[in-house]
């Protein structure tokens, strides 16, 4: 039988490989070689970057996008950021300087720039090993970044020796020197460096502008005796005067360089070895004008909650949001008790104590801002006014009275309360009781631990201090700190300026204890920002009790209540009108009044002018610190005021400026201050 074969035909052609199975002939070649290990690790994963992954893109990114924008910056030209910004808010005005200069405006008169607490720059001639390497290093303005490398290091160095108020032994801290001592306190956060650009533009260098940069820290007299800089100023300014065809000096001192130069004119004029030897009539020969920015001529409530508690409006709220970080002893920062034991070594601080007690800052039942609304609109700009040397302005409008002149009340109860409904226990001369200080506090020693819980109760039982009784307060709880400060400052009111006892130099920067120069010719300028709420008065509380606490604290929780619309209570601090730091009638009522036409504290009639600049913030973040600021330090860069400065400078005096120019009760306020002229 035969066997039948089925023939195979021919076999087809291989299909044509495509793309697409070229691709999956690799995974499966991948697929093959692929340990299992590796396929366990990727099943795990998910295909998902890891936690690590991530992480590392994030920072990849962020380095990228900053680069590219460091570089964008760079790249780009300089009117750029100028183009966005008028783009955004319209054409920018000229700086004052340049607006001058087409003016024809030119360089006349030298200028001399006084800086004030906290702005200058200080370095490092001498230290201890655990500051090694810091030789000439600023410890106090520019970057600050040892105060985060080397905190506790920091505080040893920024203080004082306690019983003299001069350097602790093998400490040497002084000054920075020149233009770059106070034109920017930090990197990008300018003090004089904007008025000293405008100079530049009408003809101002360095030979005709001067810094007179002095250590803030020590006494005003110290400052003589320890670095002879009132020597130093006294000799550049005449030097100026000299080379520059005899033509007066223009001296620009801020916040407490105006009570520093009050005290170096008394200083210049008064014979040695007190005094500089000049001359009753040093003055006259050699300054034009003396135009104060923010001057706190009769001192600021914020330096006696700083001197009592360490503590100011913001560092109020901070305190009481985070109560254990700032002041007790949590991983043993205890920040507070090192800012005060330092703070409190700063002789310095005490000339900002306020001054004329009752007379000037008022009493239990009355204050001069007495009325004051902080609830009222922005004025109009067309409110300002312009007052003769003799005038006054309107009355403005009244509200449910805030007592400002009970400067801390222990309670809002009693910041409210009838004088009559107030119990008080006398506390000078309680007995303080055992010590709180221990084993733990050495470090930090504060002079509150020589205070029992006696003396403590002894202060909270007085219940309110006004402006009179709070250098008795200071004086029970920080006799120390006091003792020297008594050698340096005064801030009572003098009976009779011709007593010799007023020839001592504690009295000269203080305006009610202290004659002008006789220099007829001469202008005093009163120039501050108003219109943002100032510290005036304060609610206080008993601290918890704790290991090196600070006994005393603002009341946060105090606040004004719906029936009280402009009594200006908040967070436990009253405010009034002012430039966020100095009170207005501390910075306006000398030139208002005090010094106004012929007083006794102006026999040779020396003509003064308040100059106030209504505060405007800046509309947008482009704007930065803005233009039209009244802030303690931003009015700084406000056009307007370096534009009366310029004009000054160039030869104006204060009538072609147009005198006064006023936007708060200020000569309303002076009337009701019954002082002696």
């Amino acid at each position: 039988m035969s066997i039948l074969r089925r023939r195979k035909g021919p076999e087809p052609p291989p299909p044509e490989k495509t793309h697409e199975n070229e691709i999956e002939d690799d995974k499966d070649n991948k697929k093959k070689h692929t340990s299992p290990s590796t396929e366990e690790s990727t099943k795990k994963r998910g295909g998902r970057f890891s936690c690590v992954d991530n992480c590392c893109w994030f920072i990849g990114c962020v380095c990228s996008i900053w680069w590219l924008l460091l570089f964008s910056y760079n790249a780009m030209p300089a009117s750029f950021p100028q183009y966005v910004t008028e783009a955004i808010t319209g054409p920018l005005p000229d700086p004052p300087g340049l607006k001058l200069h087409k003016e024809g405006l030119v360089a006349k008169h030298p200028v001399v720039f006084v800086p004030g607490i906290v702005t200058g720059g200080l370095e490092l001639w001498e230290g201890k090993s655990c500051a090694d390497g810091l030789f000439r290093k600023r410890l106090w303005g520019g970057t600050f970044g040892e105060v985060y490398k080397r905190p506790l290091c920091w505080v040893e160095h920024m203080s004082l020796n306690n019983e003299t108020g001069l350097d602790p032994d093998g400490i040497r801290v002084r000054p920075v020197t020149g233009l770059v001592a106070a034109d920017y306190f930090a990197p990008g956060y300018f003090v004089w460096a904007v008025l000293i650009a405008n100079l530049a533009r009408i003809g101002y260098e360095e030979k005709t502008m001067y810094m007179a940069a002095y250590d803030w820290r020590i006494s005003f007299q110290n400052t003589e005796v320890r670095d002879q800089t009132l020597s130093r100023i006294k000799s550049n300014i005449e030097v100026m005067v000299v080379t520059n065809g005899g033509k007066k000096v223009v001296v620009i001192p801020h916040s407490m360089g105006v009570l520093y130069f009050l005290h170096f004119m008394k200083w210049v004029e008064a014979p040695a070895p007190m005094g500089g030897g000049g001359g009753s009539d040093w003055c006259a020969k050699h300054i034009k004008a003396v135009m104060n920015i923010g001057g706190p001529f009769l001192g600021v409530p914020k330096a006696v909650s700083g001197l009592f508690s360490s503590e100011a409006k913001d560092v109020a709220v901070a305190r009481a949001i985070a109560p254990g970080v700032l002041d007790k002893d949590l991983f043993r920062l205890q920040t507070l008790q090192h800012v005060m034991r330092m703070t409190r070594t700063w002789d310095s601080t005490m000339s900002m104590i306020p001054k004329g007690g009752d007379t000037i800052w008022g009493g239990l039942e009355w204050s001069p801002e007495e009325g004051y609304d902080c609830n009222l609109k922005k004025r109009k700009s067309n409110s300002s006014q312009v007052v003769d040397q003799n005038g006054t302005v309107a009355e403005g409008c009244t509200t449910k009275k805030a007592h400002y002149g009970r400067m801390v009340s222990f309670g809002k109860d009693v910041a409210d309360a009838h004088p009559s409904a107030i119990e008080r226990i006398d506390f000078r001369d309680a007995f303080k009781g055992h010590n709180l200080a221990n084993s733990t506090c050495d470090d930090v020693w504060t002079e509150y631990h020589d205070m029992g819980f006696a003396g403590v109760k002894a202060v909270a039982d007085y219940k309110v201090y006004t402006a009179g009784s709070i250098i008795d307060l200071l004086h029970f709880v920080a006799p120390k700190m006091m003792k020297r400060g008594d050698a340096h400052f005064s801030h009572g009111i003098a009976e009779n300026l011709d007593d010799p006892l007023y020839d001592h130099y504690k009295y000269w920067s203080n305006p009610l204890e202290t004659k002008l120069p006789n220099a007829p010719d001469m202008e005093i300028f009163s120039m501050y920002g108003v219109g943002i709420p100032t510290e005036r008065s304060y609610v206080y509380k008993l601290t918890p009790t704790s290991e090196c606490y600070i006994p005393f604290q603002i009341d946060t929780s105090a606040e004004s209540g719906k029936e009280e619309e402009g009594s200006c209570l908040k967070g436990g601090v009253y405010t009034a009108d002012g430039d966020e730091t100095v009170p207005v009638l501390s910075a306006g009522y000398m030139c208002a009044k005090g010094w106004r036409g012929k007083t006794r504290f102006n026999p040779s009639g020396i003509k003064t002018y308040n100059r106030e600049y209504d505060h405007a913030p800046p509309s947008n973040l482009l704007e930065g610190r803005g233009t039209q600021s009244g802030a303690h330090v931003d009015i700084m860069g406000n056009f307007a005021l370096i534009e009366d400065v310029i004009r000054v400078a160039a030869g104006a005096t204060g009538e072609e400026l147009g005198g006064d120019q006023v936007h708060s009760d200020i000569f309303k306020w002076s009337e009701k201050i019954k002082l002696k002229l």
